[in-house]
């Protein structure tokens, strides 16, 4: 199977590459992504949205004559949900890393602090404990030298949705800091950031208890529950 890994905020291609060893090894072919406006520090970053990254991976799933699966990571979920709007028949499973499919009309975040048009890291203070866990001292260092500015318009540009067979495509999500239990809850209560998730015909919940960034964490373990819900499919 065709894998693209779709990273989140302030992360590009290499990010995955703890990850890719378990599905390479399971016989997938993978294909990590850089972004636009994600390419260096020095990109330029003015007039990228949320649209500009999903215009490039609907491209990238263009570019196969079969289906395919897209995993994206925290962000990058926004950006894999709205490639299956655009591609429902394209997609075989979409699987969310800590993340979930953004509703229409909803903005990634648009809470975090700027500067002109990019989102640099901010500083660890801004994210919340649950976040952080497993993330050592080391690998904050390691994540805040590689960390590129995210284009301001992906954050605040609001989703776009308008083909509803995108609820028929197959769904994993990987939750870290949240449990499955939780995530039901919340769907049962009915709260409007899992609305898109309860309308989706074919949910699995795979649990890996750690923070949000487990391409850093927990790479490994990654890997093989991607490689894991691949299979199943």
């Amino acid at each position: 199977m065709d894998i693209i890994l779709v990273p989140g905020f302030w992360l590009d291609a290499s990010s995955w590459r703890h990850v890719t060893p378990p599905l390479v090894a399971a016989g997938h072919r993978v294909h990590p992504v850089t972004l636009p406006g994600l390419e260096s520090p020095d990109a330029p970053r003015a007039g990228i949205g949320l649209r500009t990254h999903v215009d490039a991976v609907t491209a990238l799933v263009d570019s196969f004559d079969h289906p395919v699966v897209l995993v994206g990571h925290s962000g990058g979920g926004a950006v894999i949900h709205a490639v299956v709007d655009a591609r429902p028949e394209r997609v075989a499973r979409a699987i969310y890393v800590d993340s979930g499919p953004l509703a229409d009309g909803v903005a990634v975040n648009d809470e975090l602090p700027t500067e002109g048009d990019e989102i640099p890291l901010p500083d660890w203070g801004v994210f919340g404990d649950a976040d952080l866990v497993g993330l050592t001292e080391q690998l904050r260092e390691e994540f805040r030298d590689r960390a590129v500015p995210q284009p301001l318009g992906t954050a605040v540009e609001p989703q776009r949705l308008q083909d509803e067979r995108r609820y028929s495509v197959p769904v994993t999500v990987i939750t870290c800091e949240f449990t499955r239990e939780e995530l039901e809850g919340w769907i049962e209560a009915g709260f409007p950031q899992v609305s898109e998730l309860a309308r989706i015909a074919d949910v699995e919940y795979v649990e890996l208890p750690t923070g949000h960034w487990p391409q850093f964490s927990r790479p490994a373990e990654l890997g093989e529950a991607i490689a894991a819900a691949v299979d199943r499919g």
